[in-house]
């Protein structure tokens, strides 16, 4: 009995080690363009109106926060996601206008914005965007700060030595 114990553990110990390479880039991975960085600070110009494509990109951007590789360069890693363009209509909860499949991509759109939001992304809704597409402020979520113009804010954030992402 006891020789099988030893067995199994051994058989599992191995196991363990041979997959290893297999959950890499969940423990950093290899990225040569991170080496020597000392702080990860990354703005999403995000402008995809398109509630499904919407969805992946702020997923991606979401999972790219979590990341490990960047983790090991900073403990956490400083994401903002600036709405400009049509982008602003995905924000708001009236949904008049939108597919049954569109408004089931724009609830998990609702979801990942707080899982975000939870996370300590900033999210920010460029005004003049939302006035120039009819966008009502109070019909958006408060965990998105809304800013006067998103260029300014972009500039801004590109002045602080953010990297910028388009998502378009």
């Amino acid at each position: 009995m006891k020789r099988n114990a030893v067995k199994t553990v051994t058989i599992l110990c191995l196991a363990f080690c041979l997959s290893l390479p297999a959950f890499s880039p969940a423990f950093g991975g290899e990225y040569k363009a991170l080496e020597g960085l000392k702080s990860v600070k990354v703005m999403f110009d995000f402008r995809d109106e398109k509630p499904g494509s919407a969805l992946v990109h702020l997923q991606l951007a979401h999972d790219t926060f979590k990341d490990g590789a960047l983790r090991k360069v900073d403990g956490k890693p400083d994401f903002a996601v600036v709405f400009m363009g049509g982008s602003v209509k995905l924000l708001s909860n009236k949904r008049d206008g939108f597919s049954s499949e569109e408004k089931k991509s724009l609830a998990e759109l609702d979801k990942v914005i707080s899982a975000m939001a939870k996370d300590g992304i900033r999210l920010e809704i460029c005004m003049f965007a939302a006035n120039f597409f009819g966008v009502d402020p109070s019909s958006v979520s408060p965990e998105i700060h809304r800013v006067p113009n998103g260029w300014i804010s972009s500039l801004g954030y590109q002045a602080k030595g953010y990297s910028l992402i388009p998502a378009y």
